[in-house]
């Protein structure tokens, strides 16, 4: 039976770094991964390029750019590995990459670039990678000492670092391995949901959008109430089944069943003053001096709602006018659902952080740590889910244990 300082299960963007850092240190790594591809989550991410880390990181306070029960939780790690340090070593391994909008940042040549200086940080720390290997069992002895049952046999370690990621994206591997592993352990979960997913529509209230499929455009989408309103400014794109988009996903991680969203379709126009001038000056149809303020494809199904909107902008009456405005500044539609896991980027939930340590990801089950996706932090599009894999995955390696 093969003895280890630490067994890493899940070969994604927080395994790989933790199990290379920890190496490094001098320990000795195995790690674990049911999948033959390895980090198929960083491949497929940004378009193939990914988007590994986010400068606009606040480091004084990293969290407002997280969603968790805890939103302090994440903080410790965040503020111990920033976005500059994780800059440097792509640096040192001479990886190029390029910042696209709002700090986000992305390799200019491949994802594969990143796999590549993760499986090279592992090699400096003289790590061993089984893959394919499924583990079907992991007990505790009296000593402390961790036993799992693996595909190619037992090993035997005083540490295990789950990083097993979520739900999200299930052809590519994903399972509840983490949320059962920690169940077996006693500890508590948050709830696990879609989280970075377009939203669907559907009834008799979707019909009038149900032709947009490819439209996209700015907008300013919000939901929830006084107390919990969240907003951002971000693009929209319109789906065969709902709304998709950087505006969606951002929020969708903040709706709820059964709520509204509310959109500004025209967020950099004052459309009451736009719509007046042209009453006073053009003989134009309404559809078409709305051309000018959002998509003409957008501006043709809207004023289909409405028999006083289907006429020249000089007949129109202020009030018609004035409701055309409203409704396109603050459009309240209810989604039906989201497209679930399957096109999900993220989990939300997962390992309750009341149950983990801020500062090392040790759980309350002493030697069984919990970094990355599985547990219940959950960073906006742009990032910052990538940058918690590397902060989480950075101080649970060097919060373990020499021989």
């Amino acid at each position: 039976m093969q003895n280890f300082d630490a067994i890493v299960i899940g070969a994604g963007a927080a395994g790989l770094f933790c199990a290379g850092v920890a190496g490094q240190r001098g320990l000795r790594v195995l790690v674990l991964d049911h999948s033959e591809k390895i980090a198929e989550k960083i491949r497929i991410s940004g378009g193939g390029r990914a988007n590994f880390t986010n400068r606009d990181l606040d480091p004084h306070a990293p969290n407002k750019h997280f969603i968790s029960a805890n939103p302090n939780f994440c903080r410790s790690a965040l503020s111990r590995y920033t976005p500059a340090d994780f800059i440097a070593l792509l640096q040192r391994h001479g990886v190029a990459f390029h910042e696209k909008h709002k700090g986000q940042l992305f390799c200019d040549r491949s994802a594969e670039d990143l796999i590549q200086m993760l499986l090279h940080e592992c090699e400096a720390g003289g790590v061993q990678r089984w893959q394919p290997c499924g583990v079907k069992a992991v007990r505790v002895d009296g000593d402390g000492v961790y036993e799992l049952d693996t595909d190619q046999g037992t090993v035997r370690s005083r540490s295990v670092v789950v990083a097993t990621g979520g739900l999200s994206i299930p052809k590519i591997g994903a399972t509840d391995f983490g949320y059962r592993l920690a169940r077996q352990f006693g500890l508590r979960l948050v709830e696990p949901r879609p989280g970075l997913v377009p939203l669907t529509f559907d009834g008799d209230g979707w019909l009038p959008y149900a032709g947009l499929s490819g439209l996209a455009l700015p907008v300013r989408i919000e939901t929830g109430d006084k107390k919990g309103r969240m907003a951002f400014n971000e693009d929209l794109l319109f789906t065969h089944r709902g709304l998709s988009g950087p505006a969606v996903l951002q929020i969708s991680s903040y709706w709820h069943d059964n709520s509204p969203i509310r959109l500004n379709l025209a967020p950099d126009a004052d459309l009451p003053a736009s719509l007046a001038r042209a009453k006073a000056t053009s003989r134009k149809l309404i559809a078409n001096e709305l051309a000018g303020l959002v998509p003409s494809r957008l501006a043709d199904a809207w004023v289909q709602q409405d028999a006083d909107w289907q006429r020249p902008v000089a007949e129109a009456s202020d009030k018609a006018l004035a409701r055309l405005a409203e409704r396109l500044s603050r459009w309240e539609i209810t989604p039906t659902g989201t497209e679930g896991y399957k096109k999900a980027e993220v989990t939300l939930g997962g390992v309750d952080t009341r149950d983990l340590s801020s500062q090392t990801l040790e759980s309350k089950q002493p030697g069984l740590y919990f970094i990355g996706e599985v547990v219940d932090v959950t960073g906006w599009l742009g990032g910052y889910n990538f940058q918690w894999a590397w902060a989480s995955a950075h101080a649970c390696a060097q919060a373990l244990p020499s021989p």
